[in-house]
């Protein structure tokens, strides 16, 4: 007797990490834009019902340039050959990099508050490319990043600041800002994807911006500081960025500033930008 033996259907297979770059790579660039969109939208939504996340933005340009203006401006103000008017343009611009570094270790936080309340994994469920998330989220936090720069201005504006250049250059600085600030927000998000809480993610950060930022031209000219923390100062990329804004509303050589900040902003993308892809697909 002949028996017939009945094919078996092969297993269905879970998408897990691996097969998620197989799913990227079968999105196209539409739709891409498109999942971006939709992920924009919900993170907008969620500022809306919670609008207190939005008081770092509103309250954080008002207080640091009142502070800096009328703690330092006076003593710094001089060493410039003015006094305090004359601190508030040359602090105004540098406070532009110092408010980017600021949101983009927000965007680090949240991610890893994302992940601890179970909405990544259910973003990672959905067919849809991993990094539209990641840069949904860069997308929202430009924006919080512009609404900041915006009152920042506004407060250097009251205080007698004054554009000596144009403004097509005052919206160049801006948007040599924003594009510095992008690029920092990747390594925040890697940051957040890899440490266990978002009090590790605010303690690690505090130990990385605290000397980039007190360690640049930001607040102060660098001819006053010591020659060991003159010679960070040169390569310190927010020096780089706080010259070329300062520069561009003041007057002045902005072409070296300018290119060195634009290839920060190109190498600190391309190094952590995937990694933090990658990680994002792995978490578990």
């Amino acid at each position: 007797m002949s028996t017939t033996t009945l094919p078996t259907s092969a297993p269905t297979r879970t998408p897990g990490p691996a097969s998620a770059a197989d799913d990227d790579a079968r999105i196209g660039v539409r739709a891409n834009l498109r999942h971006i969109g939709a992920l924009a939208r919900r993170n907008v939504l969620q500022i809306k019902q919670d609008p207190e996340s939005m008081f770092d933005v509103l309250l954080m340009p008002i207080v640091f340039t009142l502070l800096f203006v009328y703690v330092f401006g006076g003593s710094v103000g001089a060493s410039l050959g003015g006094s305090r008017d004359a601190y508030v343009n040359y602090v105004v611009p540098g406070l532009m990099a110092m408010m980017g570094m600021n949101i983009a270790m927000a965007v680090g936080t949240g991610v890893n508050d994302d992940f601890r309340k179970g909405v990544m994994d259910r973003f990672r469920t959905m067919p849809i490319a991993r990094s539209s998330v990641l840069i949904a989220k860069i997308v929202v936090e430009i924006g919080r990043m512009l609404v900041a720069t915006a009152i920042l201005l506004g407060m250097g504006f009251l205080l007698g600041m004054e554009i000596r250049t144009s403004v097509l250059e005052l919206f160049g600085a801006v948007g040599l800002s924003l594009v510095f600030g992008a690029s920092l927000m990747w390594i925040f998000i890697l940051l957040g994807l890899t440490m266990k809480t978002a009090q590790a993610v605010q303690g690690v950060a505090m130990l990385v911006l605290m000397p980039l930022q007190f360690g640049s031209s930001i607040f102060a000219p660098p001819a006053t500081m010591p020659g060991w923390l003159q010679t960070f100062t040169d390569y310190n990329p927010l020096s780089n960025l706080a010259d070329a804004a300062r520069n561009l509303i003041n007057g002045g050589p902005v072409a070296h500033s300018i290119w060195v900040t634009l290839a920060w902003a190109a190498a600190i993308t391309v190094v952590t930008a995937p990694l933090a892809v990658a990680r994002f697909r792995k978490k578990s």
